[in-house]
């Protein structure tokens, strides 16, 4: 399933699809073969009630596929509202939010219906913004809207690309893009690699790469996702990815690094190609569907088969969590809406979690669902300040 199709369906159970994100479900979903893919990604997703645990769960993914093709025709007759939200299907089954599924919860208890107290929201989705540090130390903002002109680079506020240069033999310059909490943006170096970069990221770099020399790039902190271009169009130079504990060597590939200053593991995920990752004197290779953990306090680390799709699905509009405890999504949204997050019941923290959110939907919406399902009496607001109880 493509991560498009993944994010419409998404944005569907959220109750937020368009008129157009309903066309395009309804013609994917005419193959027999996509309609199983549907029925499986519902049921391992957003099987949160107890109705889909009930013998006649298939009866209630029936209904939800016939509300989808009901809907379609709806969406013609108001086709120029594209803001239009479509209920029905959370109302199939059973769901406010249907984004979670949380281990070890009895969702038919009775929930304590307590206002949660909000004070001066200030919390919203992460936007397109960084700032950019010249060599010469001089930072220009970059965000939506703003159009910046460098003597190498030029950004419309959405993304920052550079020149192409056939010939530099002088002194290397060094850039630095930053990416703040609450920010994410898409950046093109001078030898045509493209790279994501995730909020709370810093990035250091060349403004162009001396011919036949390794080109060397540092992920000071953060998460990024790199499609490096191939060393056969880069007069074989070979692409490094540094950071402070380890080295990624790649000659052409796709592949993520998550190495978040506040977290003592380095994840490094394959996509595509090969790569050669050094760290404590040793050397590992890994190959697609693998990820490397590397653990900054033990120096060991381990590898294992992964949906690389889960694992860089962040940069496609989605956060993707299989087995995640609350106080690690916590983690992520705080980076993602740039929120502090306080857990008054300790004990909740632990919670795990299997589940798509889409990047957009807002944090109330997410608080108002956790506290639904019984994983959270009540929860306070307060600016950027969440105190979960």
């Amino acid at each position: 399933m493509s991560v498009q199709i993944e994010k419409i369906i998404v944005k569907y159970l959220n109750q937020s699809a368009t008129a157009k994100d309903l066309d395009l479900l309804f013609e994917w979903i005419k193959l027999s073969e996509n309609k199983k893919i549907f029925r499986d990604f519902v049921q391992t997703h957003y099987a949160i009630s107890y109705n889909m645990n009930d013998p006649d769960h298939k009866k209630t993914l029936e209904e939800l596929l016939f509300v989808i093709k009901k809907e379609k025709s709806l969406a013609y007759r108001i086709k120029n509202k594209i803001g239009y939200r479509y209920a029905a299907a959370a109302m199939i089954i059973g769901l406010i939010f249907s984004v979670y599924l949380f281990k070890d919860k009895i969702f038919h208890n009775r929930i304590e219906n307590n206002e949660p107290v909000i004070v001066n929201n200030e919390i919203t989705p992460g936007v397109n913004k960084a700032i950019l540090t010249l060599d010469n130390g001089s930072q220009l903002i970059l965000e939506k809207g703003n159009t910046v002109h460098t003597q190498n680079a030029e950004s419309n506020g959405e993304a920052l690309i550079y020149e192409a240069k056939k010939k530099n033999d002088g002194e290397v310059a060094y850039n630095n893009l930053t990416i703040p909490r609450g920010g994410y943006f898409f950046i093109k170096l001078s030898d045509g690699t493209k790279i994501w970069l995730n909020s709370d990221s810093k990035l250091k770099y060349p403004v162009s790469f001396n011919k036949g020399e390794t080109r060397k790039v540092e992920l000071v902190y953060g998460e990024a996702f790199f499609d490096v271009s191939p060393s056969t169009i880069n007069g074989n130079s070979k692409f490094v990815v540094i950071n402070e504990s380890q080295e990624i060597v790649v000659m052409g590939t796709e592949f993520n690094v998550k190495a978040y200053k506040d977290e003592s593991n380095i994840y490094t995920t394959l996509v595509k190609g090969i790569v050669s990752v050094n760290f404590s004197n040793r050397q590992q290779i890994i190959i697609p569907n693998q990820q490397l953990n590397y653990n900054l306090d033990t120096k060991k680390s381990s590898i294992k088969k992964v949906d690389v799709s889960n694992e860089i699905s962040w940069k496609e509009g989605l956060f993707n969590f299989n087995n995640k405890s609350l106080r690690e999504i916590m983690k992520v949204l705080s980076r993602w809406y740039d929120i502090d997050v306080v857990f008054e019941n300790k004990q909740i923290s632990d919670e795990e979690f299997v589940g798509s959110l889409s990047k957009d939907q807002n944090i109330e919406d997410i608080l108002s669902s956790i506290k639904n399902f019984g994983i959270i009496k009540e929860y306070t607001i307060i600016e950027k300040t969440i105190i979960l109880k």
